[in-house]
């Protein structure tokens, strides 16, 4: 544990709060610029969130506002610290990487601020950082230590072929990947994603995670991924390339399983795992465990998916839940099609709502799980917790950077 911030950094830190406000967002942009100058830096980082988007600078700066805000209540960050953490462990960030990220933030902010970048305001941004960095150092170490004592372990990147590649709809497909050195892997925690590394000829070294999408086992993981449309933007750079060119055979750079959202297999609470679009993965996963080991435990899986065309494993779904009297499954299609059969592809019509989750889940003892595109998390979250489900057992992943969610109510699995 660092040592307590000094009383002096803590008001210094606060009352840059207003500058921050106004001018976070061109400092972390200026930050990451500064970062990246450093080619062997920026390919620790996935880039997909830095174009077009700017997603990342976009959930650095809140961040960093949240940070602020908190400075004398760090506590309250604590779920922040582990995400990142475990985003960490999946990109294979080491302690001596921290100092460049320390060096490009202190430059931005003089960057940006120039002679309001007074030498206490830098002083104590630096010591605030190095706070932070020596918290999330130690939650790394520790999880790293912890990954590569478990059985079928490692750290690092460890190579994969891939077993099988199976056709799930028009757009997704899944993946089946098993180690190269013939050994076990180590078993994930139902709802835990893979870091993965590519060095694609013309695009250079991208970094991705992909939750997996199957119950924990000794041989295998199987990754279920959706092709993006804009092949021309690193979004889609590598789920495309998965789709056109990963075939039976072919080698993959993995880095072993991290996040900290996850089913609670320690609890019999009612469970209802609600996803949207390609957010099922994490989902099955759940499901394919409780299926498995605690067919007993009262399940909900909700789903929604544009249509059948690009609804994935509703087949897979269906066979776990089919004979287990307390697994439950409904589908719903916002845009059915004329072959789309209501009660054998799907259940209901439309886009699943916060009140039809109260009205049709046990909402006073369940927990939920959630996964999806940002709009549809933000209003379910929101519509839960508004309706009375205690934050605490409203939990929910969402693809991408820990971002503008910073800004919704989040408890860490």
């Amino acid at each position: 544990m660092p040592a307590p911030l000094s009383p002096r950094t803590i008001a210094v830190v606060k009352a840059t709060i207003p500058a921050l406000e106004t001018h976070g967002l061109t400092i972390t942009r200026r930050m990451y610029e500064r970062l990246f100058q450093n080619a062997d830096i920026r390919d620790l980082f996935n880039q997909s969130h830095h174009g077009e988007t700017g997603s990342q600078p976009k959930a650095l700066a809140l961040a960093v506002l949240a940070y602020a805000r908190n400075i004398d209540n760090l506590g309250v960050l604590t779920g922040a610290v582990e995400r990142i953490a475990q985003k960490h462990v999946a990109l294979n960030i080491l302690p001596e990487h921290y100092s460049f990220v320390a060096d490009a933030l202190i430059g931005a902010i003089q960057d940006v601020l120039g002679e309001a970048a007074t030498p206490e305001i830098v002083e104590a941004w630096g010591e605030a950082y190095w706070f932070l960095a020596e918290l999330l150092i130690g939650r790394e170490a520790a999880i790293y230590r912890d990954l590569a004592a478990k059985s079928g372990g490692w750290n690092g990147w460890r190579d994969f072929v891939v077993e099988s590649v199976t056709p799930e709809s028009e757009i997704i497909r899944s993946f089946v990947l098993v180690p190269a050195d013939g050994g076990p892997v180590l078993r994930h925690e139902p709802g835990q994603y893979l870091g993965f590394l590519l060095d694609l000829p013309g695009r250079g070294v991208l970094k991705r995670n992909y939750s997996i999408s199957c119950a924990p086992n000794d041989r295998a993981y199987r990754i279920t991924v959706k092709r993006e449309a804009k092949t021309e933007h690193p979004a889609g750079l590598v789920s495309n390339w998965l789709h056109d060119a990963a075939t039976a055979g072919t080698v993959l750079k993995v880095a072993a399983p991290a996040g900290d959202f996850f089913l609670d297999r320690s609890s019999d609470a009612p469970v209802v795992l609600v996803s949207g679009g390609v957010g099922l993965t994490p989902m099955v996963s759940m499901l394919e465990s409780i299926a498995q080991t605690t067919p007993e435990r009262a399940t909900w899986f909700i789903h929604s998916a544009l249509n059948g065309r690009v609804h994935a494993l509703g087949d897979h779904v269906r066979s776990l839940v089919a004979n287990r009297d307390n697994l439950r499954a409904q589908t719903f299609y916002t845009t059915p099609e004329a072959q789309d059969r209501a009660g054998e592809t799907y259940d209901i019509a439309g886009l699943i709502t916060a009140d039809w989750l109260v009205a049709n889940t046990p909402s006073e003892q369940a927990t939920y799980y959630l996964c999806g595109p940002k709009p549809f998390l933000a209003a379910l979250v929101n519509g839960l917790i508004q309706a009375g489900v205690p934050a605490e057992r409203v939990r929910f992943e969402f693809f991408g950077p820990a971002d503008e969610l910073l800004e919704q109510p989040r408890q860490a699995a």
